[in-house]
């Protein structure tokens, strides 16, 4: 990692030198999907955007994602059991909100398997899911074709695509995690930046090698960044980890 010295923003810190007791940090993990909902094969990210509008409007969290075959496709819910969710999605296509759905089983996640295969594995995943955004114009299905992306609608969907929830704002995503010094940041790590007023204001993925993945700006396409670059460097508040 490269070496990064960061002033914080406010009035300065007072560093106490008296010896503190020792209390130990106490890691809380990231609730785990349950059974979700996939509908769609679009070819533009607008025809998948509009569907998560739609099941917005039915009270339903969605998100979109390119999948292997270059088709965008959509994810919804999260229910306790597969019944449910069935249930739920045949409405759903009685109504013409989807047409054709499949679901998905929380053994399907790359999370469940990381018990058995590691965190290397899993963060390997994350990253896997992240470049496969890479060069859309990410679009947040709240949002419209003009507004363009949403950094923390990026990070969220990343994570619930492997099969965690992560909230959907990115101060209350930097609220949860574990810190994580600069020189130990890890793949599948997010990292944020704030601007005026050092509010939280932008988060992107870890990808190893002092890089990340975000959503830059309206207008932009999601791309690969380094911390090197000096508006990062000076932005740069704390990187969390969820595992």
């Amino acid at each position: 990692m490269c070496a990064l010295t960061m002033v914080g923003c406010g009035a300065p810190v007072v560093r106490d030198s008296s010896p503190k007791p020792h209390k130990a940090i106490e890691k809380k993990e990231l609730p785990r999907l349950g059974y979700t909902i996939q509908a769609g094969a679009f070819a533009s990210a607008e025809n998948a955007a509009a569907l998560t509008r739609r099941l917005k409007d039915n009270g339903l969290d969605s998100t979109y994602f390119v999948a292997r075959e270059g088709l965008y496709k959509v994810r919804f819910g999260n229910f306790a059991s597969k019944k449910e969710a069935r249930d739920r999605a045949e409405k759903l296509r009685q109504k013409g909100v989807i047409e054709e759905f499949y679901v998905v089983s929380p053994e399907q996640y790359a999370v469940s398997q990381r018990d058995k295969r590691g965190d290397a594995y899993f963060r390997e995943e994350l990253v896997k899911t992240a470049r496969s955004f890479l060069g859309v114009r990410y679009l947040w299905g709240g949002e419209s074709v003009e507004t363009g992306f949403d950094c923390s609608g990026l990070t969220m969907t990343v994570y619930q695509l492997n099969g965690m929830v992560l909230p959907r704002n990115s101060r209350e995503q930097f609220a949860l995690g574990s810190p994580v010094e600069i020189s130990s940041v890890q793949k599948g790590d997010l990292i944020f930046f704030a601007g005026v007023g050092s509010k939280i204001s932008h988060v992107g993925i870890y990808i190893g090698d002092d890089q990340f993945i975000h959503a830059p700006g309206s207008g932009k396409k999601i791309r690969i960044d380094t911390l090197e670059r000096d508006y990062f460097r000076r932005t740069f508040v704390g990187a969390k980890s969820y595992l």
